[in-house]
């Protein structure tokens, strides 16, 4: 499994093949199970599908590290249309942001303007701007940067970030944003990282995402526990039980088209759920990495593409 999923990484990283899976309609087909489309209004129409099932949104425009500053200004411009379709469709959904798509890599400058301007614009509503991880390189910048704009008045609590639990510094990450009352989406994490910064053994992840878990439950901010892991989801239930915490101070969240059986049954239950949609047409290294996540969906979407 563990050889699989390097595979899946290093395919990721393949241009050649990004370039004719993206263009090609089979490729369109095959990762239509975790892309909600290619448009903006693709997007929209599964938020509002998922609402319709009681669940709210995290809409996500794929696409990571930009090469000049006027493709930021566009990555961004699709997230301005999307808090204007989000506030006028009333739709229940915030926005998730990779800060290398708003420019990070070419200006830090740059990308901390773009992120504020898109919180400013989520505040101005009520809503909120997610600003997604990425490898561990630059999660220092990140939680910076997230901490600044958090910071500037009118704008405390409509931006967040993610954790993940992987990195062995995540436990004072969090403790730092906790104390700035900044909400943590906290996941088990998605690139392979060197042994000197994450835990090389599942069982360890595991171990850590409980007691982060803990953590993030008993403090007073509102925070989302994305895994698809029974296992986790299991301890997170234990352990607001034991500790009389109310299912409404927290979300659970999971990605479109993983475990929808598991996302309803939550519902059902009366836990807050939010999906993870992504669109557009940079589908091709989120897609990848799904698949090394979970080897076992290469099977599933073989099933489903022999059916038809």
């Amino acid at each position: 499994m563990a050889l699989l999923r390097s595979a899946f990484i290093a395919l990721s990283r393949n241009r050649r093949l990004r370039r004719f899976s993206e263009r090609s309609s089979i490729g369109t087909k095959l990762s239509s199970r975790f892309v909600a489309g290619m448009e903006i209004e693709d997007a929209l129409r599964v938020a509002e599908a998922v609402n319709k099932q009681g669940m709210a949104v995290s809409l996500d425009s794929l696409g990571e590290s930009v090469t000049s500053e006027a493709e930021a200004h566009r990555a961004a411009d699709i997230y301005h249309k999307l808090l204007d379709a989000i506030a006028a469709r009333k739709l229940n959904a915030n926005v998730s942001v990779k800060l290398t798509q708003m420019g990070l890599e070419l200006d830090r400058g740059l990308a901390e303007s773009i992120a504020q301007n898109l919180t400013e614009h989520a505040a101005s509503f009520g809503n909120f701007v997610r600003i997604d991880m990425e490898d561990s390189s630059l999660t220092q910048v990140t939680i910076e940067m997230v901490r600044r704009i958090h910071a500037r008045p009118g704008l405390s609590g409509a931006i967040g970030t993610v954790i993940q639990a992987y990195l062995y510094r995540s436990e004072a990450d969090i403790a730092q944003l906790v104390s700035d009352g900044i909400r943590i989406r906290l996941c088990k994490g998605a690139y392979k990282e060197p042994a000197s910064v994450a835990f090389p053994k599942k069982a360890d992840v595991d171990a850590n995402y409980v007691r982060l878990t803990g953590i993030l439950l008993e403090s007073p901010v509102y925070h989302g526990i994305a895994t698809h892991d029974v296992n986790m989801i299991a301890a997170t239930k234990a352990f607001a039980r034991e500790h009389k915490i109310d299912a409404g101070r927290y979300e659970f969240q999971m990605l479109y088209g993983v475990r929808r059986d598991l996302q309803r049954d939550l519902v059902r239950e009366g836990f807050n759920m939010r999906v993870y949609v992504p669109f557009g047409r940079e589908w091709y290294p989120y897609f990848m990495r799904r698949l090394a996540e979970r080897p076992a969906n290469v099977f599933f979407i073989a099933k489903n593409m022999l059916r038809n």
